[in-house]
């Protein structure tokens, strides 16, 4: 009698125990029926820190991920703030003979000043970046409306001083027009100001920087002012004060402009900006800290 088990076949030809063992493979070769997600190096997030070192803006939340897919646009509107900004405040202070109010540096003030932190505002815009699109695009504005005034084409002296005839005439619209101009330095300012309360929420040289930049504003401004009253003294001692003013803020800036740049081709050599968004919470994470005490 044959005491051997009885021998199956499967359908690949196995027989016996080795269709058993070779059905078991079979099964932990399946699928499992319950997928698992895993976190990928696409999905990891941006300390806040190093978020804003790169855009001198706290992240907020935005959709999509352009800013993986897009530059840094922060350099270029820091370049194009500084080239304009760096040989006017040579000029207010009358280094090797400078003078007449910038009017050389026009082209800088159009295309730097101007064209460049526009297209830099835009770009931040883009990726989602309030604050640092806002300061852009107002001070873009700013440079090309002060180029603007300086063009002859625009006639904005000339509206003053069309029709006025002696010295004293000459004086008294040269003073409207001094007048009326500081206005909109000072209500740049002032919105400088603003900015400045809301760099603590970037880092210290940002701060630092909106600091001078109202300084020198307001300064000039007063400079104007001072003028229009017929005090050509005190006004060029204002101008040569702003001048300096301009200038301490745009080396702070060119300090920013180098950082953004070593970081931008990985340097080994990180420089400091004394970061403040983790130091001073915002709102939202004040709040998840309440709930999750409650």
């Amino acid at each position: 009698m044959d005491t051997h088990p009885p021998r199956t076949h499967d359908s690949n030809g196995i027989t016996g125990e080795n269709s058993t063992k070779h059905c078991d493979y079979q099964n932990d070769l399946r699928p499992p029926t319950e997928l698992n997600r895993y976190t990928t190096n696409g999905s990891v997030a941006i300390p806040m820190d190093v978020f804003e070192r790169m855009y001198f803006n706290p992240e907020m939340a935005v959709k999509g991920q352009l800013r993986r897919t897009f530059g840094n646009p922060t350099p270029l509107a820091l370049l194009g703030f500084v080239i304009a900004s760096t040989p006017l405040a040579c000029t207010q202070m009358g280094w090797r003979g400078a003078g007449g109010n910038g009017a050389a540096l026009i082209g800088a003030f159009y295309f730097f000043g101007g064209m460049l932190q526009i297209i830099g505002s835009v770009m931040e815009w883009v990726i989602g970046n309030t604050f640092t699109m806002v300061v852009f695009g107002s001070y873009g504005a700013f440079w090309l409306t002060f180029a603007a005034t300086l063009q002859p084409a625009y006639n904005a002296v000339g509206a003053y001083t069309t029709g006025a005839k002696t010295e004293a005439e000459m004086a008294a619209a040269m003073a409207q027009f001094d007048a009326t101009l500081a206005y909109l330095l000072l209500f740049i300012g002032l919105l400088s100001c603003i900015y400045f309360v809301c760099a603590f929420r970037t880092n210290a040289v940002f701060v630092l920087t909106f600091a001078f930049v109202v300084a020198a504003l307001l300064t000039l401004c007063a400079s104007y002012w001072v003028s229009a009253e017929g005090k050509p003294e005190l006004a060029a001692k204002l101008l040569h004060v702003s001048g300096g003013l301009n200038f301490v803020f745009c080396l702070l800036i060119w300090y920013l402009l180098l950082v953004q740049l070593l970081d931008s081709v990985d340097f080994p050599l990180e420089l400091p900006v004394f970061d403040l968004s983790t130091r001073i919470k915002g709102r939202s994470d004040r709040r998840s800290i309440v709930e999750k005490n409650a």
